[in-house]
């Protein structure tokens, strides 16, 4: 039985360090409370207990940072969880050894976005690289509330100063100040949503915090070429040195397929007898295969390929880099909008031209979304109101046919001339 002696600051100031072992000094008020004298003469306050049959020992403050009152009277804190049948050293333990957020973001990664496209993966990873673990890294997952999502989102929808670049190069972007990004905010949730599903999942929290984020209000971008930007752009496609990239562009304008899609189709994927691109779902951005048919104008591009293209090489457009695909057509598309006066034109507008020009041609919602190969009908109705005009035709007919026909009124002093003759 240990020798035990009312602790003091005196006390603890004057105990000798022993070479080769640390020892106790105890505590006559608070069982299990002690000063522990390290060898190398270092001084911290411990407690000893029992819980379920094994003797624990908790170190909790270190002197004098920690003062001996304040010391015994969280000793004494201790105590009476302990009577209460709880385990504080265990509890530390499990916390510290308990995921955080980082960990969680490692899983994520590893299991859940090798399921995505390439780009999709891309993009998610790099959005909780630098907006999510700087803020909430350290954080245990369970310590993460719907407060905490709200203010990490409406962070992120304040948006930020661009370039994010402490001296950027450029005057105007100097002059730019933050600006809202509400999408980015959304999609981020979705990804947060997506992430704590998992954790549940996987027994790493019980309830998921961004289960019900507030979603911002987005206003979709609507750009679409009028006749006369078309007849432009194909004009300076037609007159383009690179026909390559001219010829991507044109496949992006005539077939409605995203830009990575075009930019790795392989001669595999195309059936020109049956006019048809059969493209892998490694290649989607739904992960899905999409079957779509094409024009004899796509089917020209083609073959024309066939002919330019090095045999062996299984890329419709191959890229400089040998084995690859070609990969950026940013530059060229620049020259293009130049010529062609459409500065704020995207080459994902293009595909929304090709929907526009289908819905004016009288093609159906579910009949475009197949072409464009959305999984959701949701995603095909942003086209929806581009149907007015059909239907305005249609309405109009339905008047025109109810509408009373004129009646042949005669002036009254003729009929009277009439009547007296």
């Amino acid at each position: 039985m240990p020798e035990r002696i009312k602790l003091t600051e005196k006390v603890i100031r004057e105990a000798e360090p022993v070479p080769g072992r640390d020892y106790q000094i105890f505590d006559t008020e608070v069982r299990g409370f002690a000063a522990c004298i390290y060898r190398g003469g270092g001084r911290a306050f411990t407690l000893d207990y029992r819980n379920a049959g094994r003797q624990r020992r908790m170190t909790f403050g270190r002197w004098p940072e920690w003062s001996v009152s304040a010391a015994r009277e969280r000793a004494k804190e201790l105590r009476r969880e302990i009577d209460a049948g709880a385990d504080p050293l265990g509890q530390r333990e499990a916390k510290r050894e308990a995921p955080r957020v980082t960990d969680l973001i490692e899983r994520y990664c590893a299991e859940h976005l090798p399921k995505l496209s390439e780009r999709s993966a891309a993009d998610q990873r790099s959005a909780l690289a630098k907006m999510v673990e700087p803020v909430w890294g350290r954080k245990l997952v369970t310590e993460i509330t719907p407060t905490d999502v709200d203010k990490l989102l409406t962070k992120i929808a304040e948006g930020r100063a661009r370039p994010h670049k402490v001296k950027p190069n450029n005057r105007a972007r100097k002059l730019q100040g933050a600006k809202p990004t509400p999408v980015r905010a959304n999609r981020i949730g979705e990804v947060l949503r997506k992430m704590f599903t998992l954790a549940v999942q996987w027994g790493w929290c019980e309830e998921n915090p961004a289960q019900r984020f507030h979603r911002r209000t987005e206003t979709p971008r609507e750009r679409f070429l009028s006749k006369e930007e078309i007849s432009k752009l194909a004009a300076v496609l037609d007159a383009a040195e690179d026909r390559r990239a001219a010829d991507i562009i044109r496949m992006c304008m005539l077939t409605g397929a995203r830009l990575g899609e075009v930019r790795q189709a392989r001669f595999e994927q195309f059936n020109l007898e049956h006019m048809s691109w059969s493209k892998p779902p490694t290649m989607t951005k739904q992960r899905r295969a999409h079957r779509v048919p094409i024009s004899d104008e796509t089917a020209a591009i083609v073959r024309q390929r066939q002919l330019l293209v090095p045999k062996g090489s299984p890329w419709l457009f191959p890229g400089d880099t040998p084995g690859q695909p070609v990969q950026e057509v940013r530059r060229f598309w620049a020259q293009v909008q130049k010529h062609c006066g459409l500065h704020d034109v995207r080459i994902h507008d293009l595909r929304h031209t090709f929907a526009s020009l289908l819905v004016s041609g009288g093609a159906s919602l579910e009949m475009i979304g197949k072409l464009l190969g959305h999984s959701q009908m949701q995603t095909t109705l942003r086209y929806a109101h581009l149907m007015d005009s059909p239907l305005r035709a249609g309405v109009d007919a339905v008047a025109s046919a109810f509408r009373p026909k004129p009646r042949l009124v005669h002036d009254a002093d003729e009929q009277g001339g009439r009547q007296s003759a």
